[in-house]
């Protein structure tokens, strides 16, 4: 069984919702990545979505721009992110992982081996931005050869007919974009995000993770009682970047705790 279906599971018959944090792999550096990936876990995080940087991250807004934009930097690219989660795996070999990124570093490389290579090194899920369902059946096929989760984003503009598609592909969780705009926006509606729900939930048997604009304990615990998970990505890159080089793995695994403790209050 895949560890991602395992962990909701688990965390479903604890009457708790996930919390799924984000870091871009090699940011702020290629050897500070796997500490960052454990003090996650240490703070109580419960899958991590390990973003593969790309130099036009269209989704993505200043802050997890910023991140990649340093993480190429110092060298960072798909291979390399699929080592970094080989690293983690040496000492954790329970906590999901799904990648996050766009299309073309996966078509340069090719679906096959990226989904070999996924499998190999413990990669859970993938989840590619710009690759809509109607284009992922050749991706899809090799994705679920090696049982890894394809993994879609649902926005506040997505159709019935696109909800109903996703719905047939998808596996370990669909991703729901809380609001029109990039990451780390500052919109967020909870009433909009509690009115589209029930939509999705007449197609998806699936767990509903929720993410985009949530900035803060409040917010996380708002959108847990919403959801099946809180995804946090901007918050989190942006405590790596302010944080001082010694004191960044002490602070993310504060943050963590904070988020963990008020989905819980959920």
């Amino acid at each position: 069984m895949n560890r991602i279906q395992t962990t909701f599971d688990r965390l479903q018959q604890a009457k708790r919702k996930a919390l799924i944090p984000f870091i871009t792999a090699g940011d702020p550096s290629q050897q500070m990545t796997v500490p960052l990936m454990h003090a996650l876990v240490e703070g109580g995080a419960d899958i991590l979505e390990l973003g593969v940087p790309f130099s036009d991250p269209m989704a993505d807004g200043p802050t997890i721009q910023r991140a990649s934009e340093r993480a190429l930097k110092n060298g960072m690219s798909l291979r390399g992110t699929l080592e970094i989660v080989a690293e983690f795996r040496k000492t954790n070999p329970q906590t999901p992982v799904v990648l996050m990124g766009y299309g073309n570093p996966i078509e340069a490389m090719g679906w096959e081996t990226f989904a070999r290579r996924c499998a190999e090194v413990g990669v859970d899920g993938a989840l590619t931005v710009d690759f809509p369902p109607e284009e992922s059946h050749e991706a899809f096929e090799h994705l679920q050869r090696h049982d890894i989760a394809p993994i879609f984003l649902l926005a506040p503009t997505t159709t019935e007919v696109r909800i109903a598609q996703v719905a047939k592909l998808a596996r370990g969780y669909v991703y729901y974009v809380s609001l029109k705009g990039v990451t780390g926006a500052g919109n967020l509606d909870l009433s909009a995000v509690e009115q589209k729900l029930p939509q999705l939930r007449k197609h998806i048997r699936l767990p509903i993770g929720v993410g985009f604009g949530i900035r803060d304990a409040e917010t996380a615990q708002a959108i847990a009682a919403l959801c099946d998970g809180v995804v946090i990505g901007s918050r989190i890159v942006q405590e790596i970047e302010s944080s001082e080089a010694g004191q960044v793995l002490d602070n993310i695994r504060k943050l963590t705790k904070e988020m963990r403790a008020a989905i819980d209050r959920a």
